[in-house]
């Protein structure tokens, strides 16, 4: 099923092409401000970064529109906690995220959606699991 919502096409590549630039960017913006002093931060930013990396392959190679949705959940609360701890460092660093946090914020909701439009798509669990064929 196709979302009414549906992002074109063309807009993914600028718009992660600029998320891409502002979340380095505001990592070296805290590294200058603390250098690696305090673990929370990269605690956070690596965690939000290794959930946005995971999101691709459950939706698009396991197809786990579910996992995937929830997966989306927990980046979007890592990234707000994220920004959360560099406002309190470095305000622009924080600020640099707010479009990142949109995005996802966005994209959860997309996924959730395809996910609820798709309910009896088979992720490669239920195929590992031995599901019907």
């Amino acid at each position: 099923a196709v979302v009414s919502r549906r992002v074109r096409d063309w807009l993914f590549g600028p718009v992660w092409t600029t998320l891409y630039f502002l979340m380095p960017t505001s990592a070296f913006l805290i590294w200058k401000s603390i250098g690696f002093k305090q673990a929370l931060p990269w605690l956070l930013f690596v965690t939000q970064l290794a959930l946005n990396w995971a999101w691709s392959p459950l939706f698009f190679i396991a197809h786990e529109l579910f996992w995937a949705s929830v997966e989306s959940v927990f980046q979007a609360f890592f990234i707000l906690f994220t920004m959360t701890v560099f406002l309190d460092i470095d305000k622009l660093a924080g600020l640099l995220l707010i479009p990142y946090l949109a995005w996802v914020t966005f994209a959860t909701f997309l996924s959730f959606t395809i996910w609820q439009l798709n309910p009896d798509t088979q992720g490669l669990w239920f195929v590992f699991l031995g599901g019907p064929n």
